[in-house]
C-alpha cells in the first residue's frame, strides 16, 4: 500500500523483503498463497527462523527479548510477510499472553514463561469462550476452587484455535461464584498435559479442524500459575482483548488479499475485457481499497500508542469491526472474480484432505477456502455486534 515512509523505513522494508526472499521456504509460501492448512511442524519451522533472526516478537520490548520495533517497522513487517504469503506468527503467546505477563505477571512468571514463548518450547492457546459465554465473557462458568496450594478446575472452553497443538492454555476461570460477574474471575495458566484435560476438534466450513473444545475435569493447577490477583482477572482479560482485537484487524492479510484480487481481476475476462476494467467491479475494488487505506492509518496510530505504553481502548473495537468487514468484502469479491469455479465443492477437497483436487484454477479453491474460513472473523474476538456496543458506549457516550 502506497504510504509515506522515511528513508530508514524504506531501508527496513527492503531488508525484510530480502529476508523473506532468502529464508521463506517456497513450499510454505505456496501453502499460504493457496490458503491451505499448515502442520504444527511448519508453524514451528517459521517460528524458529524468525527467532534466529531476532524478528519473532516485534511487539515486545528489548528487555524481554523482543525486537523493540517502532510502530512503522511492525506495520512494514506484517505487510511484507503477508504479501510474501509467510505463515502467520501464532499470536496466542506472542501477541496476547506475552503483553499480559509483561504488565501484570510476577517476575517469576516472566522469567519462566516469556523465554519459552520465544524459543518455541511452549505453544499457547486461549481459554476464553465457553458454550454459554462467547462475546459475553463475564458469564464464564468454568470454576477454579482453591484446595491448598492448587486450584481444582472444572468446566469447558470452546472455539480454542489450534488447541490441538498447544501444551499450555491461559484461561478465564470463576474463583468467586458469589461475586458480581466481572469481579469473580481470575486469569490462570494451565499445563495442557495435566490429568483431566480433553481436547476435541471442531471441523470448520472449509474442512479444517482449526478450533477445538477443551474440557476440564478436576484439573489441579498450582497456585503460582495465577496471574496477578485472584478475582482481578477481568482487568487482565480486557487488556489482552484489546491487543487481540487490534491484531484481528489484519491489515497485512487484507493488503495481500487485495493484491491477489487485483491480479485475478486482471486475468479474468468478462465480455471480452479484463474484469478489472468492468466499471462496477472496478468501483467495488476501489471502495474496499479506500477503506483499507483508512484502516491502515488508524492501525498505525494504535500501534504507536501501544509502543508508547498505552493500552489500546475502544479504538481496537473499531479496528476489529472494520478490519473484518474489509477482509470479508475482499474474499467476496475474489469469489465473484473467479466465477462458477468458486462454487463450494466437498469440504475435504477444498481443505486439501482429498486426493482429488477441486476442478478449476488454483485461485478458485483458494478463494473458496478463504471465503468460508473468514466468515469466523466477524464472530471471534468478540462479535461485531458487541464491538458496535463498545464503540457506542465508550466513544459516543450512548
Amino acid at each position: 500500500m502506497d504510504m509515506s515512509f522515511t528513508p530508514e523505513d524504506q531501508a527496513f522494508r527492503a531488508e525484510v523483503r530480502r529476508f523473506l526472499r532468502d529464508r521463506l521456504p517456497e513450499g510454505l509460501a505456496d501453502k499460504g498463497r493457496l490458503h491451505q492448512e499448515l502442520t504444527k511442524a511448519e508453524y514451528e519451522e517459521w517460528h524458529a527462523t524468525l527467532g534466529e533472526r531476532g524478528w519473532l516478537a516485534g511487539n515486545w520490548p528489548v528487555e524481554f527479548g523482543g525486537a523493540g520495533w517502532t510502530a512503522i517497522q511492525r506495520h512494514i513487517f506484517e505487510e511484507e510477510s503477508a504479501l510474501a504469503h509467510a505463515p502467520r506468527v501464532v499470536p496466542f503467546g506472542l501477541a496476547m499472553l506475552g503483553p499480559v505477563l509483561q504488565k501484570f505477571g510476577s517476575k517469576e512468571q516472566q522469567d519462566r514463561f516469556l523465554p519459552r514463548i520465544l524459543n518455541g518450547q511452549d505453544w499457547w492457546c486461549q481459554g476464553y469462550s465457553e458454550p454459554g459465554a462467547g462475546s459475553d465473557l463475564a458469564s464464564v462458568k468454568t470454576t477454579a476452587v482453591r484446595d491448598g496450594d492448587h486450584y481444582v478446575v472444572n468446566g469447558q472452553k470452546t472455539w480454542t484455535t489450534l488447541g490441538q497443538h498447544a501444551n499450555w492454555i491461559f484461561c478465564l476461570v470463576r474463583t468467586d461464584p458469589a461475586a458480581k460477574a466481572q469481579e469473580g474471575i481470575s486469569f490462570l495458566l494451565i499445563d495442557m498435559a495435566s490429568p483431566g484435560i480433553t481436547v476435541r476438534p471442531i471441523v470448520l466450513l472449509e474442512g479444517t479442524p482449526e478450533v477445538n473444545e477443551v474440557f476440564f475435569d478436576d484439573v489441579r493447577v498450582p497456585v503460582e500459575n495465577l496471574v496477578g490477583e485472584e478475582n482481578k482477572g477481568w482487568t487482565y482479560a480486557k487488556y489482552l482483548l484489546t491487543h487481540e482485537r487490534t491484531n484481528i484487524a489484519g491489515v497485512g492479510f487484507a493488503t495481500a488479499a487485495l493484491a491477489s484480487l487485483k491480479r485475478i481481476a486482471r486475468a479474468q475476462v468478462a465480455n471480452g475485457r479484463p474484469l478489472s476494467e468492468n466499471p462496477l467491479f472496478a468501483a467495488r475494488m476501489a471502495a474496499v481499497e479506500i477503506d483499507l487505506m483508512a484502516m491502515s492509518t488508524t492501525n498505525l496510530r494504535m500501534l504507536a500508542q501501544a509502543a508508547a505504553g498505552q493500552a489500546p481502548g475502544a479504538e481496537s473495537s473499531m479496528l476489529k469491526l472494520k478490519g473484518t468487514q474489509i477482509r470479508q468484502a475482499i474474499n467476496d469479491l475474489t469469489r465473484r472474480a473467479v466465477g462458477p469455479w468458486a462454487l463450494a465443492f466437498p469440504s475435504e477437497a477444498i481443505a486439501g484432505a482429498s486426493d482429488d483436487a477441486p476442478p478449476g484454477p488454483p485461485d478458485a479453491a483458494a478463494a473458496t477456502r478463504a471465503y468460508l474460513n473468514n466468515r469466523k472473523l466477524s464472530i471471534y474476538g468478540g462479535s461485531n455486534e458487541i464491538q458496535r456496543g463498545i464503540i457506542a458506549k465508550s466513544l459516543l457516550g450512548l
